[in-house]
């Protein structure tokens, strides 16, 4: 089979006419569906008493939309439809399964705006962080489906005399996919389908924050004609299902996104031999970063400055790439800390149904508390420059973009994970002082450094220890198959989502042997 080249989707413009009309209707309409959605298990709906309403954090007034939640019986059926289910699947051509896939992707791309309009609503993205997050999920599906395709060709092994030898790699069985919030598109379609596209069978936990968007998702699968069973739709509270599916004996593999205590939890779990589990379950980690822009005395400053705000308030910061750490050589500290100020306070805050507002809300309402607690005690440990209050006059969870200076380089704000619109401004001595700072969290996922020098580029080359390195521009922002992302250290298991080896996660070899000319 003979794919297209892969190639990243584009963004929309919301600056034009056309595209503003048919967001606006798209968003009136999402916002009046709040539809009831149903766990779905091998394509049948089941309904449960308990309920959990996804709520707009622009306005928590509003709701979004409804799903039921899961119980552990109906775990426990998800995963014997799942397996029966694998029985088939696994043994489908690979030009077959990846068609539902790439369909699915077309679907998407039909329905853009009501699935944009869906993420703007439900967890207050901006209108082009959410087509950004559409398009990677787009992207994702593109992608996957033809790594699937190459892992299903010939693999090349040393040829001997009288053998005839092969490697293939097959699927590995049943398991959980429990993505985060924040990139309720794109993060959920690259862990669900890179799972299912490689042969193996999928039940779907979203989070309780971004369930419906999963919901939508789960339903353009079965209209792109994937079979029952292989992706299971079973939203649920994690404190009441979460461990009991990491501890099933039934579960094959975890692949989860989300918080750093969370992902340590599941992978204490499941390393815990279950009676019935003929199998070491595999999981795959993606749980956070605490990361750095690094500026030296060479910088272009005023580009330094952008890539401060955008890396730092993107997403109200509520992205584990964000960079909540600025750290910057004490030549230039105080003219780029004025640079930064600046731009951060012309920030337009508000509901993001209107394009105009760059920085929404965070996503509920605990989030809101924890992260004004930390601007509390950033308010100790530092100076704050600008915001660190909740925006007064708006019904949602906004909170001002916030900087706080002269951190030092192991206060708390600078060290521990606070995902929310604020960041740190810590001085270096030099650059080789800026890189020891760079490396002194337990995490390392993405860091970014702004220099004219090459020597320092390829210095930092070496010891910036991060999974995403990028030089002269913001640490967001990994496009599928041109950044491959993943981090090291508690930041996860540098699975390399987007990249050549992240269907391996979901493989095994198997290494075939057949006597000739006997």
């Amino acid at each position: 089979m003979v794919l297209p080249p892969f190639k990243n989707e584009s963004y929309i413009d919301p600056s034009n006419p056309d595209v503003r009309k048919k967001m606006k209707e798209a968003l009136e309409k999402v916002a009046n569906e709040k539809k009831d959605y149903d766990l779905i298990i091998g394509g049948k709906k089941y309904s449960t008493e308990k309920k959990n309403k996804s709520i707009n954090p622009s306005n928590p007034e509003e709701i979004v939309g409804v799903t039921s939640k899961a119980i552990r019986e109906l775990i426990d059926k998800a995963l014997d439809v799942a397996w029966e289910a694998f029985e088939t699947w696994k043994h489908t051509p690979v030009e077959e399964r990846v068609k539902p896939f790439l369909k699915a992707a077309q679907i998407m791309r039909e329905r853009r705006y009501e699935l944009d309009a869906t993420m703007i609503l439900e967890v207050g993205k901006n209108w082009l962080e959410a087509d950004a997050d559409l398009a990677e999920a787009i992207d994702f599906l593109e992608f996957y489906s033809r790594e699937a395709v190459r892992y299903a060709s010939q693999q090349p092994v040393v040829r001997i005399p009288n053998e005839n030898n092969e490697l293939v790699y097959i699927p590995i069985g049943v398991g959980a996919v429990i993505p985060p919030w924040n990139f309720p598109g794109a993060i959920m379609v690259g862990m669900t389908s890179a799972a299912a596209v490689a042969g193996n069978c999928v039940l779907l936990k979203p989070a309780s924050d971004s369930p419906i968007i999963a919901a939508k998702f789960v339903e353009i699968l079965h209209e792109a004609g994937l079979p029952e069973g292989v992706v299971n739709f079973v939203p649920g509270s994690g404190a009441e299902i979460g461990d009991y599916i990491v501890e099933h004996p039934k579960i094959r593999f975890i692949s989860f996104t989300g918080s750093k205590d969370v992902g340590l939890r599941i992978n204490e779990l499941a390393a815990k031999h279950q009676p019935g589990q003929k199998w070491i379950k595999r999981v795959v980690l993606e749980m956070g970063g605490k990361d750095a822009v690094v500026i030296d005395e060479t910088a272009d400053l005023d580009a330094a400055a952008d890539g401060v705000v955008a890396s730092a308030f993107g997403f109200q910061g509520q992205k584990c790439s964000a960079g909540s750490r600025v750290i910057a050589v004490e030549a230039i500290y105080d003219e780029l800390l004025e640079k930064v100020i600046e731009r951060t306070k012309k920030i337009k805050i508000g509901d993001v149904r209107d394009p105009e507002n760059w920085l929404g809300p965070v996503v509920n309402e605990n989030a809101m508390r924890k992260i004004l607690s930390y601007i509390d005690i950033g308010k100790e440990e530092g100076r704050l420059v600008t915001g660190g209050k909740r925006v007064e006059g708006l019904p949602g969870y906004f909170i001002e973009p916030t900087v706080i200076a002269d951190v030092d380089r192991y206060a708390r704000v600078a060290q521990e994970e606070i995902f929310g619109p604020v960041t740190a401004f810590i001085k270096a001595k030099d650059f080789d002082d800026a890189m020891d700072i760079a490396n002194c969290t337990e995490y390392g996922l993405t860091g970014a450094l702004y220099t004219k020098k090459r020597e320092r580029i390829e210095e930092a080359k070496k010891t910036f220890h991060v999974g995403n390195l990028y030089f002269n521009r913001k640490c967001t922002g990994a496009l599928v198959g041109v950044h491959p992302f993943g981090g090291f250290n508690m930041s996860g298991t540098d699975s390399k989502a987007g990249g050549r080896d992240y269907l391996l996660l979901f493989l095994q070899a198997k290494s075939i042997s057949e006597r000739i000319n006997l």
